[in-house]
């Protein structure tokens, strides 16, 4: 299960340090595409197979079920770490997140999520969580 944050730099080059705790679980190949709210998204190939099947179960006839599949998969890109435990970011994914050097690595469970660390601080506002908490009870799960 991938936990945490982490915070580090993105190189001249587009390299990026993958936290070594993050390492273990991704294993030698592992997915990055565009995510949700303008982060990237890093699945190890488990669970990338398993987000891809249910994105398989969408509706071809939806238009927004095409929408968001292109989003994810024309976004995908296979990542491998090179012996200093970096990724190559690819510019195209760099640019659609705003990442240029500051970084966040934030463990979500299943996956990672890279932010911008200035859109991290935006969006990771967590002063509603008793309200939000208790909307999400209703929808099942642990109380």
């Amino acid at each position: 299960m991938f936990m945490g944050e982490y915070r580090h730099t993105v190189d001249p080059k587009g390299r990026l340090i993958i936290p070594s705790k993050f390492r273990e679980l991704l294993g030698d190949e592992f997915v990055v595409t565009r995510g949700l709210d303008g982060c990237l998204f890093v699945y190890p190939m488990d669970s990338w197979e398993a987000y891809v099947q249910q994105l398989q179960k969408l509706p071809l006839t939806d238009k927004n079920a095409r929408l968001f599949t292109r989003f994810i998969i024309a976004g995908a890109t296979i990542c491998e770490l090179d012996k200093q435990g970096r990724i190559l970011l690819p510019v195209t994914l760099r640019e659609f997140a705003h990442i240029e050097k500051d970084v966040l690595l934030a463990g979500m469970l299943d996956h990672i999520e890279i932010w911008n660390e200035e859109l991290w601080k935006e969006n990771a506002d967590f002063s509603d969580m008793d309200v939000i908490a208790e909307h999400l009870s209703g929808l099942g799960g642990r109380e």
